[in-house]
């Protein structure tokens, strides 16, 4: 069953790639006609990497390249088995059995009677397909897309990785020691999204009420999970070290925690002594409002302890705001520290830089332009795209 794709041309992102961007993809493009593209993704509803998906591939399709895109099905077994596994391959001690990797391999194999799998290059993404690459045949090449930090995954998975032409990394430092080649492709961001298109301030303001958010003064902004990992109580304590000085609002926006694991009690028993620290659980599908959020907001913070890339970071400077983040994932690959914002390791620094930047209004304006600019060269979509064609070029010659 293929995913449902959002028709999207090449020539709608010219007024916010770079210029000659586009022109030069369409060059590639030509270069590659008639060459074929599958991706196998876990799921078909959420996730960075799905979002992209759902962009590339009915571009791919208008530039001549035959491009699917599918998922693998499983039974509630086996995503329990996939979370295990993807939870090892991040490098968390996990019991994985012999009896979860036999239910992985046993459901991919099935997977693979159905799947299209015979094109020039297909491209696994994640773990729950992972095992597909045991069912390959004919000459096409397979690359495995690892979202994971594998820099120090469990020693019986590593075999399987090497089983692939090529894995490709979200950043260098997630990378393990292969015998196949090895690429960095850093995610990206889809500037006409609705998490980033344009929004007036009519618009903004509507959001903003239905959230409830007042709009009497400057205003920080953490945007993520009201887990330990993503240390929202640090940040309330940083926002805290700035209040002495500053009048300013703090808002914390995140999606309703599952079971086990979140603070979210104890930030609101924080925010119940402090009228001007505002927690909102977002409604499902939030997009709009992230957008409206990050647009209204004086600085952004995203101060995690763990992460992964952290793409949420270039969804902020992309709307022309400062970012102060921690050194978490791939967050010092967006931030280049005193130009487009800084990375900070502690509460107390994440306070000072931000003390520094609201004392500087200016400075915010000049970072918030220069992040913006920073997206657009390294991290939309178009750049994505790219990257793209270029491993199809280089695998499939």
């Amino acid at each position: 069953m293929s995913s449902t794709v959002s028709v999207v041309r090449l020539d709608d992102y010219r007024q916010v790639a770079p210029r000659g961007a586009v022109d030069l993809l369409l060059r590639l493009g030509e270069r590659l006609h008639g060459r074929s593209l599958v991706n196998i993704s876990g799921s078909r509803y959420s996730g960075l990497t799905n979002e992209v998906l759902n962009r590339l591939v009915p571009i791919l399709n208008d530039l001549g390249i035959d491009t699917s895109w599918d998922v693998t099905i499983g039974t509630g077994d086996f995503e329990a088995v996939t979370r295990t596994v993807a939870r090892a391959l991040a490098g968390t001690e996990q019991v994985v059995t012999d009896a979860m990797l036999a239910r992985l391999r046993e459901v991919c194999a099935e997977n693979a009677q159905r799947l299209r799998l015979d094109a020039d290059l297909v491209v696994v993404h994640d773990a729950a397909p992972l095992l597909l690459v045991e069912s390959r045949t004919g000459s096409g090449r397979w690359l495995w897309g690892c979202y994971y930090d594998l820099s120090s995954p469990q020693p019986q998975l590593r075999p399987v990785a090497q089983r692939y032409d090529a894995v490709v990394f979200l950043d260098a430092r997630f990378a393990a020691p292969l015998s196949v080649p090895r690429f960095v492709i850093y995610p990206s961001i889809d500037p006409l999204s609705e998490r980033n298109r344009d929004m007036g301030r009519n618009e903004q303001a509507t959001h903003l009420d239905r959230l409830r958010v007042p709009r009497d003064k400057p205003f920080l902004l953490q945007i993520g999970p009201f887990d330990r990992s993503h240390d929202p109580l640090g940040v309330i304590n940083a926002y805290r070290l700035v209040r002495k000085h500053y009048d300013v609002r703090l808002v914390l926006a995140g999606p309703a925690p599952g079971s086990g694991g979140d603070v979210l009690a104890e930030v609101e028993e924080a925010a119940s002594q402090d009228p001007d620290v505002l927690v909102i659980l977002l409604p499902p599908d939030p997009q709009t409002e992230m957008n409206a959020l990050e647009r209204a907001a004086t600085i952004v913070i995203y101060k995690p302890l763990s992460t992964g890339f952290g793409i949420s970071v270039a969804t902020a400077m992309w709307k022309g705001k400062p970012v102060v983040g921690s050194l978490a994932g791939g967050i010092p690959n967006q931030i280049l520290s005193g130009v487009t914002g800084y990375t900070v390791e502690t509460v107390e620094g994440a306070a000072f830089r931000i003390r520094h930047l609201l004392g500087n209004p200016e400075l915010i304006g000049r970072m918030g332009a220069a992040g913006r600019e920073h997206i657009r060269r390294n991290f939309l979509i178009t750049r994505h795209l790219g990257d793209y064609l270029a491993l199809l070029a280089m695998l499939t010659k």
